[in-house]
């Protein structure tokens, strides 16, 4: 594909829509579950993969910052893909002016950041690097929203502070969540939880067994997928020793 100048919001929706696949299409639709009363309710897509659109990154990177925020309130999640997908590169690679023009820009727009993959992609690289050497006061007002998006952005921005050993803001974030009813949100602690333990398993078996008995299945479904069998039948049992 040759490089793309783009300058406009029209001339993105252009160029995505003849990348689009109506089969692809109806099975995101299913996967991401976009029917009535699901966590993706009324989400639309075009039908283009993830591996599609970080192809496409690359050739859209010049367009204005503005575009790219429009792109971001697009009601195409693949829109919606690229354009935080061009945030993120453009936070690794920008000055610090740069830097926080992206990351209030994302805070702002958190209700266009409105599935599971799209938090996923982006939270991390841009939340977290943002927060790592700065108050994390943003997360626990994130993690008290309303909003579903909101409270899994805190928690997996925190993935940037775990790939350093920093294990605190994960813990106290999901001590708040532990009684939240979202699945997504059990899924996400578990998920945050195994990545503490595959660089402190004793951190990660204090916190587990500390919380034994009000941890969501789900999340401990997840923290313990790596452990050995009998240690997990162990914990699912609730036979595990405390001490």
């Amino acid at each position: 594909m040759e490089d793309i100048r783009l300058t406009t919001f029209e001339d993105i929706q252009k160029e995505m829509q003849q990348h689009a696949n109506r089969n692809d299409a109806e099975t995101l639709q299913g996967f991401y579950k976009t029917g009535p009363g699901q966590y993706g309710e009324g989400d639309i897509f075009r039908g283009i993969r993830v591996p599609q659109i970080r192809n496409l990154v690359a050739h859209f990177r010049n367009i204005p910052f503005d575009v790219a925020i429009e792109t971001l309130r697009s009601p195409w999640h693949e829109d919606r893909m690229l354009s935080l997908l061009l945030f993120v590169k453009w936070y690794k690679s920008g000055d610090s002016s740069l830097k926080a023009s992206i990351y209030r820009t994302y805070l702002d727009n958190t209700k266009h950041i409105n599935n599971w993959d799209l938090v996923d992609f982006s939270a991390g690289h841009i939340v977290g690097a943002h927060l790592v050497n700065r108050s994390r006061k943003p997360l626990h007002k994130l993690v008290k929203s309303p909003l579903l998006w909101d409270r899994r952005i805190a928690l997996i921005a925190t993935i940037h502070f775990i790939r350093n050993n920093d294990f605190d803001e994960t813990l106290k974030l999901t001590e708040k969540l532990l009684y939240d009813k979202e699945d997504l949100i059990h899924k996400a602690m578990g998920w945050m939880l195994r990545e503490i333990g595959k660089r402190d398993p004793l951190i990660e078996e204090a916190f587990l067994k500390r919380y034994l008995n009000i941890l969501p299945r789900t999340t401990l479904r997840y923290a313990i997928e790596r452990f050995p069998e009998n240690k997990r039948v162990s914990y699912l049992k609730g036979t595990i020793k405390r001490t």
